[in-house]
């Protein structure tokens, strides 16, 4: 890989969020029935009383910094640096217009990022924004998308068999997943960090240390958490839990078969807006980002889709980056300035 180069867009950004609490009550035995059939519920109103903690990056911070250099040396130590942005089109454009749809794999769970409206059952979310300014670019339409239900486990072999041209859906770039998986990745388009979620009451786990000996952890096949998990599992023993699908852990949680789940600090940010019985303890042990994950075969498709990501940043405090973000995520995500700055490869 050549000489990264860093590229300034947007502003500075949170690196992890503290527990997210509500305190609007919910009635156990329908949250859980709802999360084990796929439904999402909605947003509640009201605040409670505890304030979200934010950590904002200290005057001076780099943009950008490498997720586990150290394990990614073959990938630079920055695998989120991606091809540069191009609006020309290749193969892999010219098949996705003569079908006249995106094929966009996603999570129909990831409550604010990707999830099934209860009330209009249309897909929205934070990652659905950003699959239709992508759709609307290719096709000239936000429309003139097919979104496929694709579970953790299954995501980059969805990409690679073509069952999908790009998942949109939390996907954390990491070198492996370049490397060994075949996946392209787009520019970064959001930070985050694996963290542990709890119950509220009763819990003794403070983070990824010691206090999880013994104790049962859930995470999902695939997940960065697995890789994370399998560094210091033979250190800290827990007792592991594997499911297919993230959302699960929060079911197996709620139901007292986890004693905590492993996950992106966004994801569980989410899930505790959802359910109040829940929190996130700790700090992040990983710096990550979030890319579109693509066939590494498909170059134009990836150098289109960065170049969407280049205009989806671009006007600051205005950009339709900051616009998704204050509808979306604000809300249990706060202080988070602007989104992450691409790296670009020579």
């Amino acid at each position: 890989m050549g000489r990264v180069k860093e590229h300034e867009e947007g502003g500075r950004r949170v690196r992890g969020w503290a527990a997210v609490g509500c305190a609007a009550a919910l009635v156990a035995a329908a949250l859980v029935a709802a999360a084990a059939a796929g439904a999402v519920l909605p947003p509640r109103e009201g605040t409670g009383p505890e304030q979200p903690e934010t950590r904002t990056a200290a005057a001076g911070t780099p943009a950008v910094a490498p997720a586990n250099a150290a394990a990614d040396d073959d990938c630079g130590g920055h695998p989120e640096a991606s091809l540069r942005p191009s609006a020309a089109s290749g193969p892999a454009i010219e098949r996705i217009r003569k079908r006249g749809k995106l094929i966009v794999g996603v999570d129909q769970n990831g409550y604010r990022w990707s999830y099934r409206d209860p009330v209009s059952r249309k897909i929205v979310g934070f990652d659905i924004d950003l699959a239709k300014a992508i759709a609307e670019d290719i096709l000239g339409s936000e429309d003139a998308i097919v979104y496929k239900s694709v579970p953790t486990a299954k995501r980059f072999d969805a990409v690679n068999e073509r069952d999908v041209d790009m998942v949109v859906g939390t996907v954390s770039i990491t070198c492996e997943r370049i490397r060994k998986r075949h996946i392209a990745f787009s520019t970064a388009y959001f930070e985050v960090g694996q963290q542990l979620l709890v119950p509220r009451q009763g819990s003794t786990v403070r983070g990824l240390d010691s206090s999880v000996s013994g104790k049962r952890i859930c995470f999902a096949r695939g997940s960065t958490a697995e890789s994370e998990l399998e560094k210091v599992k033979d250190r800290l023993r827990p007792r592991v839990v594997l499911v297919d699908s993230q959302l699960d852990c929060l079911v197996k949680l709620q139901l007292g078969e986890a004693d905590a789940v492993f996950t992106d600090n966004a994801l569980g940010a989410a899930q505790a807006a959802q359910d109040p019985a829940v929190r996130l303890v700790g700090t992040p042990v990983t710096t990550e980002y979030y890319g579109v994950a693509m066939n590494e075969q498909d170059t134009d498709l990836v150098r289109r889709v960065s170049k969407v990501l280049a205009d989806y940043r671009g006007g600051g405090p205005d950009s339709r980056w900051m616009r998704a973000y204050r509808s979306w995520l604000e809300a249990d995500l706060p202080g988070v300035t602007g989104p992450p700055k691409p790296l670009y490869r020579d």
